[in-house]
């Protein structure tokens, strides 16, 4: 399974210490993921809200694995481009298992695929929501500035919500959430 990461406008040194993080939660776990390739986007400015650039992104380090299931995790302007691209991906045949939006505040979301929204505070939450999400969403709960969601999703805690069934929403870091859904579409390959 291929993750493709699209960040929004920030300074890289955020990407990169999301992924460590979000690398440490998953070697860390005791439902370890088997095999998971890593593939971010590097964004020049505004390229984060073209989908056309990411879809070419796609093209040009996955063109020859169409059928290899990727899982989209994006962040803030990035979630503009990419839920474009995840959506010409699977038009053109490729295998979307899942989009994940982090912080991607009133940014409408649909898709043929598994879609859910992570946000930093309950308020981002649910007016997000109103504009698409799936099942499975979580929120930091306490609220955490919008950039520290990206940077350190180990530290943030939360609630995993909007579960299928009348659970209660559960406690847990944004990182172990994340991990959760990862192992959950690996296991569905």
């Amino acid at each position: 399974m291929t993750v493709i990461i699209c960040p929004g406008m920030h300074e890289s040194s955020l990407t990169e210490s999301f992924i460590r993080g979000l690398l440490e939660s998953v070697s860390n776990s005791s439902s370890e993921l088997k095999s998971v390739n890593i593939l971010q986007f590097r964004a020049n400015n505004l390229s984060v809200l073209s989908g056309f650039h990411i879809w070419q992104f796609l093209q040009d380090n996955l063109a020859d694995k169409l059928e290899s299931p990727i899982v989209f995790i994006s962040f803030s302007a990035g979630v503009v481009g990419a839920i474009a691209a995840a959506c010409l991906w699977q038009i053109f045949g490729g295998n979307v298992k899942a989009f994940i939006a982090i912080d991607g505040w009133m940014v409408p979301l649909a898709g043929n695929f598994p879609i859910h929204r992570m946000s930093h505070d309950y308020f981002t939450h649910w007016s997000s929501c109103l504009l698409g999400s799936g099942d499975n969403n979580f929120y930091a709960q306490p609220a955490v500035e919008h950039l520290e969601l990206w940077r350190s999703p180990f530290s943030v805690k939360g609630y995993w919500v909007d579960l299928p069934s009348e659970e209660s929403p559960i406690s847990l870091s944004a990182a172990d959430f994340l991990q959760i859904l990862l192992k959950r579409y690996e296991d569905n390959l």
